[in-house]
């Protein structure tokens, strides 16, 4: 339960951070209609979210999944650090149990599909401030029936560097490993999830929130 939100309490700053101007837009105008709750900083990538969570110092981030630049889990991993008063919450329209778990070992303390109304989202906003956690009942039974990913931390790594199509080389000298060691991990990951190549490897694993 959320305390009471009288005249001598405090709003709640909220950042809220989507690529989508419409979303991020409509989003700012209804929870912004909420008496309690104050829309402090807008950001419409991962390093934008951050910039102005330094600056803001909000109590509450809401952040979509998908970002240019840094993604939503990324985010809250750097603002569990930073900032440990403010609280994370996800809000996506790609719920795969892979990020899920990605999002709950970075401390995210929401995880909410955008199909949520304002209102819902504003009541979880206030139980997330207030110390509980939220995940959203579908995504959360998704998670439990799905496998836990087959690739090791490296494997992931690389298969990420690899996705936007990078040769080899690059990929090697990013990671400071050599060239062939870097074949070898995506030889094995594509073989892990039984892909043609790194490329559909990639794709496979983010598809599945692996990435």
């Amino acid at each position: 339960m959320t305390e009471g939100t009288g005249g001598t309490s405090a709003p709640i700053r909220i950042l809220l951070a989507d690529d989508e101007h419409l979303i991020r837009g409509a989003l700012a105008a209804l929870l912004g209609l909420e008496e309690d709750l104050q829309i402090v900083a807008e950001a419409a990538s991962g390093p934008e979210a951050l910039a102005m969570a330094r600056a803001q110092r909000p109590d509450v981030a809401v952040l979509d999944l998908q970002m240019p630049g840094t993604d939503g889990v990324m985010v809250a991993t750097s603002l569990r650090a930073e900032l440990p008063s403010c609280r994370s919450m996800i809000v996506t329209s790609h719920g795969r149990p892979g990020h899920l778990k990605r999002a709950l070992e970075a401390g995210v303390r929401g995880f909410v599909p955008k199909t949520v109304s304002a209102q819902r989202l504003a009541e979880i906003i206030r139980s997330v401030h207030a110390g509980n956690r939220y995940v959203d009942p579908e995504l959360a039974a998704d998670a439990i029936s799905a496998g836990d990913s087959p690739l090791t931390a490296r494997e992931a790594e690389l298969l990420e560097l690899a996705e936007d199509g990078a040769p080899i080389a690059e990929i090697a000298e990013r990671a400071r490993l050599t060239p062939g060691t870097v074949r070898n991990y995506l030889s094995s990951a594509a073989a892990k999830l039984g892909a043609e190549n790194r490329h559909a490897a990639a794709r496979t694993a983010r598809a599945q929130g692996w990435l």
